[in-house]
């Protein structure tokens, strides 16, 4: 997957302040759809109830059961010996970059976004795939004018509401008549299941995406309760939860599916409170190295509301204020997500 080229972010949207207090009654659906200029509408009313206990929801499916290894803490968990070599490998003078935020680049929006539809009134397409050995068939409900990743990957993230199901395509594109990619993977929701050991997803490392995007709503909301989504230009072998690798393992370079943390003892107090939501679960939850991309680049969704000059307040983090941990011990199952 193509390395996306460090762009320094000027919007005509950017806040006036920098609050970010949602809009007075913001109707229910947005607080669930990434929104685009042309986004398609988005139907949430038939999305079911879920015993999904306190773990992250999107349209009241879950991001994955609360157990699942994208929502436990690992904040406790040992360094990793491969720590100070993994973080000097993507840079440790290298800063921290927020990969969303609100408005327009040349065009498209920053950041990855994602659709959300009742699969029953969506239109369903038997995706076309350049790596089908690796990839879910379909068929993949995908809406008329679907919200799509801006830039090289072309990422469609789509959750079926109706369903709790998850469906992701990279390099996706439209023909006309049916759409296309590099590889698709779908996801129940409700289940802890991993790939296929050594299949890849619409991620290099053989994970979701969705689950690792910061969104607004939950800072918002005071806390993000998951792991975060990272890239890094060089990765070799991969971890569990990761499934997939570009490169095969070698001395020194970071594995996919590797987990960073914020160091514990990073002083987060003089960032605004929304920004030290991220920050916090940068210490709680950590990101997972999950693409080849810019180096220290954390994925989000876009939306109006970001305040971009308050997201680049985190460019002063360095790649030396972070850390891997030993995730060894939260292996319940190596074909599994669940976590100890």
């Amino acid at each position: 997957m193509k390395i996306k080229l460090l762009i320094a972010v000027t919007s005509i949207f950017l806040f006036a302040c920098l609050a970010l207090t949602p809009p007075a009654e913001e109707p229910a659906s947005v607080e669930e759809t990434a929104p685009t200029e042309d986004a398609a509408p988005q139907d949430t009313d038939s999305a079911p109830e879920q015993a999904i206990g306190n773990g992250p929801t999107i349209a009241n499916c879950p991001m994955f059961p609360e157990n699942n290894v994208w929502n436990t803490p690992i904040d406790s968990l040992p360094v990793h010996a491969m720590s100070d070599a993994w973080v000097e490998s993507i840079g440790s003078a290298e800063e921290l970059r927020m990969d969303f935020g609100s408005g327009l680049w040349d065009g498209g929006v920053i950041g990855i976004p994602y659709n959300i539809v009742a699969g029953s009134a969506t239109p369903k397409f038997e995706a076309v795939f350049y790596y089908p050995d690796e990839s879910d068939a379909g068929p993949y409900p995908i809406p008329d004018n679907p919200s799509i990743e801006y830039g090289s990957d072309h990422h469609i993230l789509v959750v079926d509401t109706e369903t709790c199901v998850l469906y992701e395509i990279f390099d996706a594109s439209f023909d006309g008549t049916n759409w296309n990619g590099g590889g698709g993977a779908i996801w129940d929701l409700n289940s802890n299941a991993l790939r296929p050991d050594e299949w890849t997803s619409a991620d290099a490392a053989g994970l979701p995406i969705l689950p690792g995007l910061v969104r607004y709503d939950e800072v918002v909301a005071g806390e993000i309760k998951h792991a975060l989504r990272f890239t890094a230009e060089v990765t070799a072998g991969y971890l569990w939860p990761g499934r997939h690798l570009t490169d095969d393992p070698q001395d020194g370079i970071p594995p996919l599916g590797a987990r960073f943390r914020l160091k514990a003892d990073y002083d987060i107090s003089g960032f605004p409170p929304e920004m030290q939501v991220i920050l916090q679960a940068l210490k709680t939850y950590g990101m997972f190295l999950a693409d080849n991309g810019s180096n220290w680049y954390v994925s989000g969704a876009p939306d109006e509301r970001w305040d971009n000059d308050m997201l680049h307040l985190l460019d002063v983090l360095v790649g030396s204020d972070f850390e891997v941990v030993d995730a060894s011990g939260m292996i319940v199952d190596i074909d599994s997500g669940e976590a100890k």
